[in-house]
């Protein structure tokens, strides 16, 4: 499989970097003008992508590569990837999902604890020496806490499952009630919110889940409500988050996610009930592997005629 040309549009780790590159015959991308010099000499031998949560192959992309075959995500999520375009030309995706679940929805609790019992803050209280000066403030106890849940697929499962080990009621919005779920079911974000403590999103990033929480929600949600996406960046309407956040109308945000990252609105850096994380859901390195594998694992089976392991299209 040496000669088949494999195109990786994102920055991934070594790891799978150097085994594309063993396999396959492998064009790196990671900007415009890199796109454009590939695409002008070997568009015709690209016969595979592989990107990740913040670069895929969008409908330009697609029609550029005319012996594209199969574009493997290195992520679960796949909003960066025409999807229908792929399916009107016949073109194979897959993504990782399960193997980063678990990594995702540890993440998701440690938000909540950070937020609450303000971890971070505390940190930087000791290592200023103020402890010399007194004690820290009170925190916020989160067992107890009813959290609600944007989204009840793996990632949402998983989150609810580790709640419930803090002796948290569960209630949750998605696009139709599960009826296996015993959790509490509201028909709306908005609804969901007001009846929770802790709102976590935790729902693929689609144009109907775009800006999500919005205004509205941020409001039901109020001053002693905690907001934590653990999703995708464009999920919160970030124009109204941090003045909610600001002005008190909010208690508090964990995020893991913003809407252009690496940038993240400055007026957070100050606010000592946020935790900004730089987007670590699956960080660690035995979900990247796991993941990995994945991606050349649905690769290697696409070329050698095999099931692919992890299809979406």
């Amino acid at each position: 499989m040496r000669s088949i040309g494999v195109l990786l549009v994102a920055q991934v780790i070594p790891y799978l970097e150097q085994e594309l590159d063993k396999r396959y015959k492998l064009f790196r991308a990671y900007d415009q003008p890199q796109t454009a010099q590939v695409l002008s000499q070997h568009a015709s031998s690209i016969r595979a992508v592989v990107g990740n949560s913040n670069a895929g192959a969008d409908a330009e992309l697609i029609e550029a590569l005319p012996k594209l075959e199969i574009v493997s995500s290195f992520s679960v999520g796949v909003d960066r990837i025409d999807l229908d375009r792929c399916k009107e030309k016949g073109i194979r995706v897959t993504n990782t999902p399960d193997v980063l679940t678990d990594e995702v929805a540890d993440l998701a609790i440690g938000l909540m604890l950070a937020l609450l019992r303000r971890i971070c803050e505390c940190d930087r209280y000791v290592r200023s020496g103020k402890w010399k000066k007194g004690d820290y403030k009170l925190t916020t106890k989160f067992s107890g806490k009813t959290v609600g849940i944007i989204g009840l697929g793996r990632i949402g499962q998983a989150i609810a499952k580790r709640a419930e080990g803090f002796n948290c009621p569960i209630c949750y919005y998605s696009r139709t009630q599960k009826r296996d779920s015993n959790y509490k079911y509201y028909p709306s974000v908005v609804e969901l919110a007001s009846n929770c403590d802790i709102l976590v999103v935790a729902c693929p990033l689609t144009e109907e889940t775009h800006h999500i929480i919005n205004r509205e929600v941020i409001n039901a949600l109020g001053p002693k409500g905690y907001l934590i996406n653990i999703g995708r960046g464009k999920h919160v309407d970030e124009a109204e988050l941090v003045p909610a956040l600001l002005e008190g109308r909010l208690g508090g945000a964990g995020l893991d996610v913003f809407e252009n990252e690496p940038t993240v609105p400055e007026e957070l850096f100050g606010l000592e009930n946020v935790v900004l994380l730089p987007h670590v859901g699956s960080g660690t390195i035995e979900t990247r592997t796991a993941m990995a594998d994945l991606v050349l694992g649905n690769l290697d089976a696409h070329f050698l005629g095999n099931p692919l392991l992890t299809p979406l299209v």
